[in-house]
């Protein structure tokens, strides 16, 4: 895993945009992002367990797997969106991008490969892309059953409550620390 602040330049989605500037994994548990590293799925199911994922599959994200909507499909993953749900990655292959909005609205760019896991709570600002290889294997896991519902970003999503809870749980409790 590797972190730092998006460059924000033009340029394909799938280069790695760095701008220099790392970010720890510290910085990324103060807007509620846990990272993890597991060599074999053990560590997995022991995560799983004690934190109540129930369910869980496993998706190819690749052109030679979705064939013709791969474009379209990175694309749409790409849109800055939330979910009401965490959001929990297991890489089993490839590698690819999370962005992830901090307090200041800035993007973080984090690059996971094989055996790294990652949780984006509930009401974060994200998006997601593979990046240049065009290819990742990722274990997703579920409390319930599997649900995968964006919310793209747009005037009014503040309001959400799952968003609201996000803020007030981190992106406040951070200001107040500031």
């Amino acid at each position: 895993m590797k972190a730092y602040f998006y460059d924000n330049l033009p340029g394909d989605q799938r280069l790695p945009h760095d701008s220099g500037k790392e970010v720890t994994v510290a910085e990324l548990e103060k807007v509620g992002v846990l990272y993890f590293r597991f060599p074999d799925v053990e560590g997995v199911n022991t995560l799983a367990a004690e934190r109540g994922y129930k369910n869980r599959d496993e998706i190819i994200v690749s052109p030679e797997k979705m064939g013709a909507i791969y474009e379209t499909k990175v694309r749409q993953f790409f849109d800055e969106h939330l979910h009401e749900d965490e959001e929990i990655r297991y890489i089993r292959d490839g590698a690819g991008y999370f962005d992830v909005r901090n307090e200041g609205d800035e993007w973080i760019r984090i690059k996971l490969v094989k055996d790294d896991l990652i949780i984006l709570p509930a009401g974060i600002y994200h998006r997601f892309t593979t990046d240049d290889t065009n290819y990742i294997q990722a274990m997703r896991l579920f409390k319930e059953e599997p649900k995968w519902t964006p919310l793209n970003r747009t005037e009014g999503l503040d309001e959400n409550p799952y968003r609201q809870e996000y803020v007030t749980q981190f992106l406040k409790a951070q200001a107040e620390q500031a």
